[in-house]
């Protein structure tokens, strides 16, 4: 009895979250608002990095590509367009070319159900880290700095004793 129960209830459940999910208003705890986001924020913000660097290497790739080739006698005889536009245009063209390549490899990693279950984990395990607060670096930055400052100040006290005393034993 309680097994049927038990059942009865989940699919009351299961019946609520459906109702939630297609329609009607969606309570305050939204997932997809951007204040809501979490962790997956940062997640989208690499992604979005991983999108420029792709674009400026790629863009670079490319200008050097063209450089070389527009120096190079027989592409030029086979492609004599490669001089249509001088060394100092050219990376305004791979660059465009560079951002267009770039954007549609992130959307590619972005749709690959593996990456996006990777970096749906990272997500999960970004949340889990816990930041110290800002008194906490505070201390801790300070502390480092009077650390620093007295092993510099006992380092340099003994350079100057054991200098003075190589004087003594050594002559000057």
């Amino acid at each position: 009895m309680s097994d049927e129960n038990t059942t009865s209830e989940t699919r009351e459940h299961e019946g609520e979250a459906a109702s939630d999910v297609s329609g009607g208003a969606m309570e305050p705890s939204d997932q997809s608002s951007p204040t809501n986001l979490g962790a997956s924020k940062y997640v989208h913000a690499a992604f979005f990095v991983v999108g420029i660097v792709i674009a400026f290497v790629s863009g670079r790739v490319l200008a050097a590509v063209w450089n070389a080739l527009a120096a190079w006698p027989a592409a030029i005889r086979v492609v004599p367009q490669l001089l249509l536009y001088g060394e100092d245009e050219r990376p305004s063209f791979t660059m465009v070319a560079g951002v267009a390549l770039g954007i549609v490899v992130v959307v590619r990693l972005f749709r690959n159900p593996n990456v996006r279950k990777w970096s749906d984990d990272v997500a999960g395990e970004l949340s889990k880290v816990v930041w110290p607060s800002r008194e906490a670096v505070t201390n801790g930055t300070i502390v480092v700095i009077v650390a620093s400052a007295l092993a510099t100040v006992y380092v340099g006290l003994l350079d100057r004793l054991w200098g003075f005393v190589t004087t003594l034993v050594y002559g000057a």
